[in-house]
């Protein structure tokens, strides 16, 4: 198995790391041709409106975007949530999410960086107890669609979700220490 990670901007370095110590192949993603190449994406934390931005002036978008409707297992993290999102609340005008996961999708929902924090999840069937959650100017999922799967949430919102092949959380799993979301990730997608 061979996972790309979206390498336009944000955290994808802290993404490498997570899959390097999984042991897991993986690649940064910056071309279409590099996306052809590779059995599961993570689409990291970052800024959501130049991420998509970047999308566009790479040319990865439609190929991208025909690779999620082809079933391309995908995590997005963060801002990642947000450029997966089918709606984004709080956006810029000229924001295009991808609509792969049917959720609405509210940009820096808890706040400014200094409202930054973390917080024990209960992710559902994620064995080993607690999931340490990094919430850095986080998004929240301020809807769900009835084929989307929660799998976590914070205060009674959700904080993590699937649909099909594509998950994501609000937080930020790479900045956490554990390897256990990553590696949930890969055996159910590949």
């Amino acid at each position: 198995m061979k996972v790309g990670v979206l390498a336009l901007q944000g955290a994808f370095r802290e993404h490498r790391e997570m899959l390097d110590a999984l042991g897991v192949e993986s690649t940064d993603v910056r071309a279409p041709d590099a996306l052809g190449a590779v059995d599961a994406l993570v689409i990291p934390g970052g800024e959501s409106t130049t991420i998509q931005r970047l999308l566009d002036t790479s040319g990865l978008r439609e190929p991208l975007d025909a690779a999620l409707r082809d079933g391309l297992g995908v995590l997005g993290t963060c801002a990642g949530a947000i450029v997966l999102a089918r709606d984004v609340l709080d956006g810029r005008p000229d924001q295009r999410p991808l609509g792969a996961i049917d959720v609405v999708a509210r940009r820096n929902a808890y706040g400014r960086q200094r409202d930054s924090f973390e917080a024990d999840l209960q992710v559902e069937g994620l064995p080993g107890g607690a999931f340490p959650g990094v919430f850095i100017r986080a998004p929240a999922i301020e809807a769900v669609g009835e084929t989307v799967d929660v799998l976590a949430e914070h205060n009674g919102r959700p904080v993590m979700a699937r649909q099909g092949t594509v998950w994501i959380t609000t937080f930020h799993p790479e900045l956490a220490g554990d390897l256990r979301l990553h590696e949930r990730f890969l055996q159910e997608v590949a």
